[in-house]
């Protein structure tokens, strides 16, 4: 996998897929994210984020029918590969290493 960086989007996405856990599919994510974020989320955006995801072998999904007591469509439900969590590690680690030693430049 190329060494590339996750864009800001990206990284809410995996973040909240990490968040959701086992409830990982689109309308929870889409509601997690605008949450919070503060921020309205667009369904498509969330559904081009998590193609981007998986395709860069960050997160991967799975088709699940609707239980036997539900009614409903079946639903695609995401998790974070081991190398979606090592990709939010690093960024995490990069960030931490800019943001030290400027909380008193910022109040």
């Amino acid at each position: 996998m190329p060494k590339e960086l996750l864009g800001e989007f990206e990284h809410h996405v995996l973040l909240t897929v990490l968040r959701l856990g086992e409830e990982s599919y689109s309308v929870p994510i889409v509601t997690e994210l605008e949450e919070r974020t503060d921020r309205a989320v667009a369904a498509a955006a969330v559904y081009i984020a998590l193609r981007r995801l998986e395709a860069k072998g960050l997160a991967e999904s799975e088709l699940r029918a609707a239980a036997a007591d539900q009614t409903g469509r079946s639903r695609r439900y995401f998790r974070v590969t081991e190398d979606g969590a090592k990709q939010l590690r690093e960024s995490r680690r990069r960030f931490d290493r800019l943001w030290e030693g400027l909380d008193p430049a910022i109040g």
